[in-house]
């Protein structure tokens, strides 16, 4: 019996065993994600010293990405990642030991938050490569929606659940249990055939390959534009694991509970733009729909500073995560597509880089915008700035085409 169409890609094998493991293991990470944000508030109650812990989990983004991309055209990406996963794991349990040893420090958080980016760093270029020989280009942008509907289902369950553990347990049980997820990943890719070989051909020097694909990038319209629109919405934006617990407390009073809800919403929305992008079945998405979905996300974040009552926080976050997720799964949709076999680990870094590099610059603004001016006048500027920088590029690109 043939898949409804937004399920197709499910129809291969390994992407449907890669799917499955990412499902169980994605919602460790999401409540992961939660615990150590309410732990750092704990430990700390600084604004500034959460939007610090960001920053050390995604600047290694900056300094390894590449490395990963690298490795990805050169080696079996199936057996990359299955090293990455293992370390990711083992910083999980690290984590838990420290906490119910009573231990636990702030350095010992920054720390374990930069060895997660280091291993995050290589894995996403391996992981993000590796879909389109699962599935095809055919069935390319359904995965990728797919796996964005992995993610972000996750964000449903991860962040509720864990506010509920967290209330009741404690966050040693948080990541606990994100250690144990990592094994249904860790499975899966053990059952898989398919092992990413590398494209054969002579290798440069892995600063010529890293060169090589940053002149085609440069050279290549669209995708200089995607990553543009990459760089400064997630700069100015997407940051939310530093904007929602402060909003959750500090806008709305809420606990850990409330801030896992918010979360929850956020994903939601994000799980409902992944089932719109994963039955549009479209192979190049239009330029127009990244944009539009960009600049959603950056109003969305824009109204955050004007919401005052719960209600209304979950249905801005729920439409913010739908455009959220259409903006990024469009975009490296874009990118997969455009760019040449040979050349897709190492593409695939710069769009983390872009992506996930800002990162770190982008919570250390907000922590330090909401520190000083207060959490709503954060949203406020983040939102505005994205808004600004979507349409001053949709006017180039339209006075390029003209």
């Amino acid at each position: 019996m043939p898949l409804p169409r937004g399920l197709r890609a499910l129809g291969h094998r390994d992407y449907r065993l890669f799917w499955t493991g990412q499902l169980l293991s994605r919602i460790g990470t999401w409540m992961q994600s939660v615990a150590q944000a309410w732990l750092v508030l704990e430990l700390t109650n600084s604004p500034f010293l959460l939007g610090l812990i960001s920053t050390l989990q995604f600047a290694p983004v900056l300094l390894f990405a590449f490395v990963g991309g690298v490795l990805s055209d050169r080696v079996a990406k199936r057996r990359l990642i299955l090293a990455t996963q293992v370390a990711m794991m083992l910083q999980a349990f690290a984590l838990a030991a420290l906490v119910w040893s009573g231990h636990i420090a702030y350095w010992h958080v920054a720390v374990l938050a930069a060895v997660y980016g280091v291993a995050n760093s290589i894995d996403m270029p391996a992981r993000q490569s590796y879909v389109i020989e699962l599935v095809g280009k055919a069935d390319l942008m359904n995965a990728i929606a797919l796996n964005s509907g992995v993610f972000n289902a996750a964000r449903v369950v991860g962040p509720s659940l864990a506010g509920i553990l967290i209330a009741r347990y404690g966050v040693g049980t948080a990541f606990f249990i994100n250690g144990v997820s990592f094994v249904a990943v860790l499975a899966a890719l053990l059952a898989m055939r398919i092992d990413g070989a590398p494209h054969p051909g002579a290798r440069a020097t892995v600063r010529e390959e890293i060169m090589e694909a940053v002149r085609y990038a440069a050279r290549t319209p669209i995708v200089t534009v995607i990553l543009a629109l990459l760089l400064f919405v997630s700069l100015f934006v997407l940051n939310f694991n530093v904007i929602v617990p402060l909003f959750a407390r500090d806008a709305l009073g809420e606990g850990a509970r409330g801030f896992g809800f918010l979360m929850g919403a956020l994903g939601t929305g994000a799980v409902l733009g992944a089932i719109g992008v994963a039955s549009a079945n479209l192979r190049r998405p239009p330029l127009t729909l990244v944009m539009a979905a960009g600049a959603a996300a950056s109003a969305g974040l824009l109204t955050l500073s004007v919401v005052r009552s719960f209600p209304l926080a979950v249905a801005a976050l729920v439409i913010t995560g739908m455009a959220q997720i259409t903006f990024t799964s469009s975009a490296q949709s874009t990118v997969q597509v455009t760019v040449p076999d040979a050349m897709r680990g190492r593409m695939m870094s710069l769009y983390v880089v872009v992506f996930v590099g800002v990162n770190p610059f982008g919570a250390f603004l907000v922590g330090s915008l909401a520190e000083t001016f207060g959490i709503k006048t954060a949203c406020a500027l983040g939102g505005s700035a994205g808004l600004i920088a979507v349409a001053m590029l949709a006017g180039v690109w339209r006075r390029r085409r003209t």
